[in-house]
């Protein structure tokens, strides 16, 4: 349903202009907007259900999970916390997109109040976005360390399991799957014990203590994520959240004076660079919640050793993946090459008035043959 409601209206957006009313055409881009958080909903309810399985039952007899509460499943709690982390994090995502455009015509030059005013706008904007995104992110860290302790525990390499645990801003360490050392730059007293249960003074479960509480739950074997993948990619996701956060502010605050900002060409350079920070956050957010899930593909359920196909072979498996590959590159340098060609063009001018009609000139256009 998202998914036909979505391309349906956008179909009618691209070829509606000047067919279609302006209201229309408007609602239109609402509705493809609105098609596209639903599809995102489902989505993400379908991986929050990988994270943490709810509302199905085990079939005994094929060993299948069947589902047996779809509420269960759309109102799961991770889901709840993952979708408005999602999507204000695309609202920031697009922020960033119009003040880079509108820093990058501002260097050139441009005077059009299309820029000035699309960076009033957005710079607010972007602040709430990132804000809520960072809220919402928090909210989820909480959650995540009562659903995947092992995740948590590896976003800090904490081998053991601490109360009024610190949080190291930077790191230099093996990350081998026994307790080591790390030869640590910077450390925030409390902080993870703080981000983890709310509480500076809270336990926060390390990987050994983990490791062995699901090796009684579910077997033999190592329930060890790559740490230096999961340490690293939530340091770089938090490290832009906080660039999200301070940029449209500092844009705010240089906003105070009428004209300093489109002024200030290194904002503008930096917003250029800007687009790609929330970018950065996206693709390292989920590198975090995928391979900190590992060795799960279904948590608790399913190891991702076990979820290959008999029927699927890895020359198969090799052409699909290159196939997507292929066909989304091309996508992706199309759709730049059209946006940079609409980013040179800029916004139209407005439109010269129509001069008064002479004495003596027609009352009417002259008409013209048309085929």
């Amino acid at each position: 349903m998202a998914f036909f409601l979505e391309s349906t209206f956008i179909g009618l957006w691209i070829f509606g202009w000047g067919r279609l009313s302006p209201r229309v055409h408007l609602a239109c881009a609402w509705l493809v907007a609105f098609a596209t958080a639903l599809s995102a909903y489902f989505i993400l309810a379908a991986n929050s259900w990988m994270q943490h399985p709810v509302g199905y039952t085990i079939n005994t007899a094929t060993g299948h999970a069947q589902l047996k509460n779809i509420f269960s499943v759309l109102l799961n709690s991770t889901v709840l916390l993952a979708f408005p982390h999602t999507i204000f994090a695309a609202y920031a995502t697009a922020g960033m997109l119009v003040l880079g455009v509108c820093g990058w015509s501002l260097l050139r030059g441009r005077t059009n109040a299309v820029y000035t005013r699309s960076v009033k706008l957005m710079l607010p904007i972007t602040l709430a976005a990132a804000v809520a995104t960072g809220v919402f992110g928090d909210s989820q860290a909480r959650l995540m360390d009562t659903q995947q302790p092992m995740k948590m525990a590896a976003a800090e390499a904490l081998y053991n399991t601490t109360k009024g645990a610190s949080m190291s801003l930077f790191a230099v360490a093996p990350f081998e799957h026994h307790p080591k050392t790390l030869t640590t730059d910077i450390r925030i007293p409390r902080l993870l014990s703080l981000i983890a249960t709310f509480s500076p003074n809270g336990t926060v479960q390390g990987i050994n203590q983990v490791n062995a509480a699901e090796q009684k739950k579910y077997g033999p074997g190592d329930y060890t994520p790559i740490v230096g993948v999961t340490y690293w990619s939530f340091r770089l996701m938090a490290g832009a959240g906080v660039l999200l956060i301070l940029f449209p502010a500092l844009g705010m605050w240089l906003m105070r004076r009428p004209g300093r900002l489109e002024r200030t060409r290194w904002f503008n350079r930096a917003a250029i660079v800007g687009i790609f920070v929330p970018i950065l956050a996206n693709w390292t957010g989920w590198i975090f919640t995928e391979m900190g899930r590992q060795p799960w593909v279904v948590y608790g359920l399913l190891k991702t050793s076990d979820a290959n196909s008999p029927d699927v072979s890895m020359g198969s498996i090799i052409i699909t993946l290159s196939g997507y590959i292929v066909v989304y590159g091309i996508l992706i340098a199309v759709g730049a090459r059209l946006f940079v060609r609409e980013m040179k063009h800029g916004p139209d001018g407005p439109t010269p008035p129509t001069p008064p009609p002479t004495p003596g000139s027609p009352t009417r256009p002259d008409l013209v043959l048309a085929y």
